[in-house]
């Protein structure tokens, strides 16, 4: 017998293109199976808010930040890291993705830089990615927030080839550069760690998720030196983490979306998460609303 398959897909809110995924299957017993992607935030700048979804038999939920909240404060945090890094005197290295974290940092500090928050520095954007990404970005204006969208760029010197990245390497005194990649595990970043990390006027600053075995995830946990090109570079430099940056939603957002449902799906799995983050977000949807929840397991099969 032939199963046909409907697919509906709804903005996520996560990164420009980020979708839902809702499958019906008409079937002899039709069953609609809803994967939420990776879901964004409520009331960030670029991208409009995740949008629910009514219903399904077999929900797939990721988990990324199951076990926390995003502080609130990101704008006036992001202001105050700027400060400190201009007292010490240094460069603000930005390990950022080149997908979303990197178009939302530079829109937050060019409206950090407008209010008077924070002084005006030269900022580098040294990822010929997040270049092209941005002009992916600039070119659907019509996917973005009507109240957000993107920033003038005149304030961001776009750094493209090898040898411009390498003439960073000659700036003295406060600067932002932002560069891939966001976990520090590859690009052209690697090389502004390596020359930077062992001065204690450098900041470098986290804005997104750091899995475990990355470097980010090292410097996070308060690594004294890190491997870079064979060597291991010692860490003098002041390392921030910024978490209200980020482009996943926090546990009260994700019960937030799932608070679009108008009846529960038969089983919610749960992915995309660590061990302890996917533990905490089954203990908070059982106790928020009586489901039927628990964490996916590496090659599981089920049946719809």
């Amino acid at each position: 017998m032939t199963t046909n398959v409907t697919a509906r897909f709804r903005p996520a809110g996560h990164i420009l293109g980020a979708a839902t995924i809702e499958l019906d299957l008409d079937a002899a017993a039709p069953r609609r199976l809803v994967y939420s992607g990776d879901l964004g935030r409520w009331d960030r700048p670029i991208l409009p808010d995740p949008e629910p979804v009514p219903e399904a038999d077999v929900l797939l939920l990721e988990a990324t930040y199951g076990d926390r909240v995003h502080p609130a404060n990101g704008e006036e945090e992001l202001a105050r890291i700027v400060r400190d890094a201009v007292r010490r005197g240094g460069a603000i290295l930005v390990p950022a993705f080149a997908l979303g974290r990197a178009q939302e940092l530079l829109w937050l500090l060019a409206h950090l830089e407008a209010a008077g928050r924070i002084p005006s520095l030269p900022v580098y954007l040294d990822s010929p990615m997040a270049m092209k990404v941005s002009e992916v970005y600039a070119g659907h204006a019509a996917e973005l927030d009507p109240d957000g969208g993107l920033p003038g760029r005149k304030q961001v010197r776009v750094i493209q080839t090898p040898e411009e990245s390498k003439g960073l390497n000659r700036l003295t005194g406060p600067a932002i550069i932002v560069s891939a990649s966001g976990m520090a595990t590859g690009g052209r970043i690697l090389h502004h760690l390596s020359l930077r990390l062992s001065d204690p006027r450098t900041t470098v600053l986290l804005v997104g998720f750091q899995a475990t075995g990355t470097r980010g995830r090292a410097l996070l946990d308060g690594a004294r030196d890190v491997r870079i090109f064979g060597r291991d570079v010692p860490v003098r430099a002041a390392v921030e983490r910024l978490d209200a940056l980020s482009a996943h939603a926090d546990r009260a957002e994700i019960l937030r979306w799932l608070e679009g449902f108008t009846r529960p799906p038969r089983q919610t799995y749960l992915v995309h998460g660590e061990p302890a983050a996917a533990a905490a977000l089954t203990d908070a949807i059982k106790g928020r609303f009586g489901w039927a929840v628990r964490p996916g397991t590496d090659g599981e099969t089920v049946a719809l």
